[in-house]
């Protein structure tokens, strides 16, 4: 059984093993899990994810989590909090984000599991306030962060995206520690 770093009810957060590259790799080679974003990635793209995440974690305290399904130790992708640094009139933050295999799709383990992010950036890691950036197209990822009580900042131009005409016009959410 892995050691978790915390629990939801059905979730568990964790570093990264080397162990999760080739599962996922297999997520983020799905087209129909990377539909919001420039592609897909490698298997290389992938590794070096995974490998900033770990270096993240051990300078920061925090990553976007591996994630296992707590029923059966199953990895279903990530969710957690992450470094964003592009360049923007509110970076750097701290972003909210999941991405789950997508036969885990619609079993509310996102909100659960960022629920669960969002209690450990404010009350164990002691941040302030949690942004979530998402393309203004994706309204599966913007009902999530709407269910987290996330309120709409501001529509921007994400700047990684201006050859991706679909894609860059962008919302950004946030949420202050109470």
């Amino acid at each position: 059984m892995e050691k978790y770093l915390f629990k939801s009810k059905r979730l568990g957060f964790r570093n990264w093993t080397n162990k999760d590259k080739l599962r996922m790799s297999e997520i983020n080679s799905d087209p129909q899990v990377m539909e919001f974003f420039p592609g897909t990635l490698s298997k290389e793209q992938t590794e070096g994810f995974i490998d900033r995440m770990k270096k993240q974690y051990v300078k920061s305290g925090f990553c976007y989590f591996a994630v296992d399904k707590l029923e059966n130790s199953e990895f279903i992708g990530f969710i957690g909090i992450s470094e964003q640094n592009f360049k923007a009139d509110f970076t750097p933050c701290v972003d909210i984000g999941w991405r789950l295999a997508p036969k885990e799709w619609g079993k509310g383990y996102a909100t659960e599991g960022a629920r669960k992010c969002l209690d450990f950036a404010f009350k164990t890691i002691g941040l302030k306030s949690i942004n979530s950036i998402c393309p203004e197209i994706n309204h599966k990822s913007k009902r999530v962060i709407e269910k987290l009580g996330m309120k709409k900042v501001q529509t921007f131009k994400h700047p990684l995206l201006k050859d991706y005409k679909t894609l860059e016009s962008c919302v950004l959410y946030e949420l202050k520690r109470k």
